[in-house]
């Protein structure tokens, strides 16, 4: 069975940084593409960034030179390190397979930008 347990949310001041985390377990993580994805209040998912199997990433132009993400195969875990968070950033925030991504199996965690 799939499972991704999200953490390293919480409320942080416009112009902050989090790192998020992402341990994956039931399937082979080194092998897949692995997202991270958010949903605001009120809104849909938005993709914000896949890293490849290669190390090769991508990110949603929201996010773009702000957010990097990682990933430590060893260890099993997705990161996302968010700097110069703004408000519009606040969202529930999810990982998920690169092909799954509409459809991610965790809870998320929540991030909140306010002052």
């Amino acid at each position: 069975e799939v499972q991704l347990v999200e953490s390293g949310g919480g409320l942080v001041q416009p112009g902050g940084s989090l790192r998020l985390s992402c341990a994956a377990s039931g399937f082979t993580f080194s092998s897949y593409a692995m997202s991270w994805v958010r949903q605001a209040p009120g809104k849909g998912l938005e993709w914000v960034s896949v890293i490849y199997s290669s190390g090769r990433t991508s990110y949603a132009d929201s996010v773009k030179g702000r957010f990097t993400i990682s990933r430590d195969n060893a260890k099993n875990t997705l990161y996302l390190q968010m700097n110069s968070l703004k408000p519009e950033d606040t969202a529930v925030y999810y990982c998920a397979k690169h092909v799954d991504w509409r459809r991610p199996p965790g809870q998320g965690t929540q991030v909140t930008v306010s002052s």
